[in-house]
């Protein structure tokens, strides 16, 4: 049983791919009188009956297993049934060798098995630790003012493959509308050069399926993709599951789509938003079987362009029944496909869209900003029933949503929600140029959005230039794939801190091969300084504590021999220790 008095079982995958597999339970006889043999071992009371009862049980459990198992099995019994030699019968049973014999060998007798079936699905590494940077294409040119291109992007990957990212996030690349048409700052009326929104998927240039004839064209597009695969860098597509009211299906197929009373079309709302330049499908539509097919077609042509990551975007707003049915649908033909779900819903439909098969979500943590609501956060992620279905990725800011930490915040504020995100997660990304250059300007209604927000203009990056935030990326990202402890997000473990300010988590692997100790100050303005003690258990020191710590950061390394120890951090060098943890040979003591 775990911490929780529930019984868990495991198995070992060996393929990707879909698993199915029951439950059964039953009373393990052989291993319930094993233990209790041990117990009974330390009064010394009855033990020559109990050594008896145990063959007998070996016995039983014999008859359960073909001729081989079954040999061993009655060999072991023939010797605790040795009434001549209890010595050596008490001597094999508290032996090593007995322990494994009892733990292959379980007896089973009268199992209980569930009604119901469970699956399972393997997929890549990477659905698990992954590096995600956003960036519009459009603001890819180097000219200021001028549409980017596919072109231009290539031109950027050598630069984003050396700041270590794996995964190129596009928003949608599509033709975009022109009826009701987006301006700056989301006003309702466009300017002539407005380029609009790109989750308006659609113009009389084409839909889902087509390229915005400014980015370039198809072939471009292919040639992207296979230029960032050789850079080992996955293209990631936004599936925006929406329309402007000019995409060809409004007039090809409009019973795919709501319309008032008057006459018009249902715009997309989510009160107090409303999104003039978007119309959401009818998922209750009549002819919902084709629309879903034309969906999962869209996917399908993707895929064969060589996509195999999807950003989905509010996926909370249509029905779980049809994510299930697509994501399945995927698989079948790629089981290597990432999805994420974007969405900021409730954490219950959060949950459920994992369940029904997005691999990645986007999380809450862009709005934990102190010690305590970091820690009972990522407490309630790694906790015992999320760590079994949802898989976090953490932004620390996306193109929708400044944060108020970072509203005219420095690169101190910056670099520690960068290196929160990276530590704390497995899975983390950016809005790339937006938090590489440190954009902190909000809108003055007091709203946790950009001003002169990208989604409504093309930007012009200084992508030429380099700050602490690139630096950092880079080293960051490093640091991340050449040590796997940090490749998971359910081996964390926080550390006791004398200093309310300070938070210390560690994560070990399994073999405690890679030790990784972060400690980071939530107060990015002054030199916060305080005592962490070492978690002895947790990095396997059986003895006092003799450990080397490396600070991957600085490069400085100490020698700890004590269970508390000093800790200094200055947020204009670096917000976090990330300590490299070798635990040192310890002598026997002899007394």
């Amino acid at each position: 049983p775990d911490a929780t008095g529930r019984w868990c079982g495991r198995f070992v995958t060996e393929k990707r791919g879909f698993y199915h597999y029951k439950i059964e339970a039953w009373v393990d006889r052989l291993k319930t009188w094993y233990e209790r043999f041990l117990r009974k071992y330390q009064t010394g009371e009855g033990l020559q009956v109990e050594v008896l009862v145990g063959a007998e049980i070996l016995e039983m459990t014999a008859g359960q297993y073909k001729k081989k198992d079954a040999e061993i099995l009655q060999k072991a019994a023939k010797v605790l049934a040795n009434k001549k030699d209890f010595d050596k019968a008490l001597e094999y049973v508290l032996s090593d060798d007995f322990k494994t014999l009892v733990d292959t060998y379980p007896l089973k007798l009268f199992p209980t098995v569930y009604d119901k079936s469970f699956k399972a699905r393997v997929g890549t590494h990477k659905g698990l630790y992954s590096t995600w940077y956003q960036l519009f294409p459009r603001s890819a040119s180097s000219k200021p003012g001028q549409h980017g291109t596919f072109k231009d992007v290539m031109g950027l990957l050598p630069r984003i493959s050396q700041m270590g990212f794996d995964v190129l996030y596009f928003p949608p690349v599509h033709p975009i509308g022109k009826t009701n048409r987006k301006g700056k700052n989301n006003a309702l009326e466009a300017g002539k050069n407005d380029p609009g929104s790109p989750w308006a998927v659609g113009s009389k240039e084409g839909g889902h399926m087509d390229i915005h004839p400014e980015l370039g064209t198809m072939a471009d597009f292919e040639k992207l993709v296979k230029a960032a695969d050789d850079l080992g860098i996955d293209i990631a597509m936004d599936l925006s599951y929406q329309c402007s009211p000019d995409h060809p299906w409004v007039k090809e197929h409009p019973n795919w789509y709501r319309w008032r009373p008057d006459g018009t079309i249902a715009h997309a709302e989510n009160p107090p938003y409303e999104y003039q330049d978007v119309v959401p499908f009818d998922f209750e539509s009549d002819d919902w079987e084709n629309l879903w097919n034309a969906l999962f077609e869209v996917v399908s042509f993707w895929m064969d362009k060589g996509i195999k990551i999807f950003r989905v975007s509010v996926p909370h707003t249509k029905p779980l029944a049809f994510w299930e049915w697509l994501i399945a649908k995927t698989y079948e033909k790629n089981p290597d496909v990432i999805f994420l779900a974007a969405a900021f819903a409730s954490e219950q439909m959060m949950a459920a869209l994992s369940k029904v098969g997005f691999t990645q979500s986007y999380t809450y943590f862009m709005w934990k900003d102190s010690r305590e609501q970091v820690e009972n956060y990522m407490r309630h992620l790694t906790g015992p029933e999320l760590r079994q279905y949802f898989r976090p990725n953490f932004w620390p800011n996306v193109p929708d949503v400044l944060p108020y930490h970072l509203m005219n915040g420095d690169s101190n504020v910056f670099a520690h929600r960068l290196l929160l995100a990276a530590t704390l997660s497995s899975s983390y990304g950016v809005y790339g140029a937006a938090f590489e250059y440190m954009e902190n300007k909000g809108l003055p209604n007091g709203r946790d959005e950009y001003l002169n927000s990208e989604k409504f203009e093309i930007k012009s990056w200084p992508w030429g230039e380099q700050n602490r935030l690139t630096a950092l990326m880079a080293k960051i990202n490093t640091i991340r794939k050449e040590n796997p402890a940090l490749q998971s997000t359910f081996n964390l473990q926080f550390t006791n801190s004398d200093n309310d300010e300070i938070l210390g988590y560690a994560k070990v692997n399994d073999d405690r091969s890679n030790i990784i100790w972060c400690v980071t100050s939530f107060d990015t303005a002054h030199i916060q300084s305080g005592f962490i003690q070492v978690p002895k258990d947790l990095f396997g020191i059986q003895r006092r504590v003799n450990i080397r710590v490396h600070d991957l950061l600085t490069g400085e390394s100490y020698n700890w021999f004590n269970d508390w120890n000093y800790v200094e951090l200055n947020p204009s060098k670096y917000p976090m220790h990330i300590f490299k943890v070798e635990v040192v040979d310890q002598p026997s003591m002899n007394f």
